[in-house]
């Protein structure tokens, strides 16, 4: 799962989980996100005011709010949220986004988007907006970059799990395990459409790099 198994009830802790339930999960701490808008910045110096589009429903993207309106400030930047519920909200979301003048996106690795992980990065490209994304899906599908945990290292690590439990193991004495392989990628051509040019101090930071 991507949110606080133990915030959310599930287990009693990380480190043992208890009853019938374990695996792997994205939580990330606090300070995370603060990251996204670093990059954003350093990538697009001209940023002054930044948007974050999330899923409204998601407890979880809403927790980190304050930390990312805390990681603006720290740099002089105006944060903006849109919290959408349905896909069909988003081109008024980014006309809202439009109006008020924001000049840089940060998308939260919402479930919501995940299925048409094409449409935002075309919205984002009509309004020209440099943009991070928490996972590299996005970025394979036109974004500017992303930073967040690999989705296939974690998938891979759950696999594990499934055949410890089917060895015999007891799901409640293995720990939930957090992510551990981070990356960072960058779409080059899309850079370039938007003007862009990323810095060496960046390009150094990044683990891929699309043509």
């Amino acid at each position: 799962m991507g949110g606080d198994p133990v915030g959310a009830g599930l287990v009693a802790s990380l480190a043992r989980p208890g009853g019938n339930l374990t695996g792997v999960s994205g939580l990330l701490g606090s300070g995370f996100v603060g990251k996204w808008v670093e990059l954003l910045k350093e990538t697009a110096p001209r940023t002054t005011r930044v948007c974050a589009l999330r899923d409204a429903r998601n407890p979880v993207s809403e927790r980190f709010l304050p930390n990312l309106q805390a990681a603006a400030e720290a740099l002089g930047l105006k944060l903006q949220v849109l919290a959408v519920r349905e896909l069909r909200e988003l081109d008024s979301a980014f006309a809202a986004m439009s109006k008020e003048g924001s000049s840089g996106l940060v998308v939260f690795g919402e479930a919501l988007f995940f299925p048409h992980r094409s449409r935002i990065p075309e919205l984002v490209a009509k309004y020209r907006l440099p943009a991070i994304y928490e996972f590299r899906v996005f970025v394979d599908a036109g974004g500017l970059m992303s930073y967040g945990w690999s989705l296939p290292d974690l998938w891979r690590r759950a696999a594990t799990y499934v055949d410890k439990i089917l060895k015999g193991a007891k799901p409640g004495d293995l720990p939930v395990e957090q992510p551990t392989k981070f990356e960072l990628v960058i779409n080059l051509k899309t850079a370039k459409a938007l003007g862009l040019t990323i810095p060496p101090s960046v390009l150094l930071q990044t683990n891929e790099v699309i043509e």
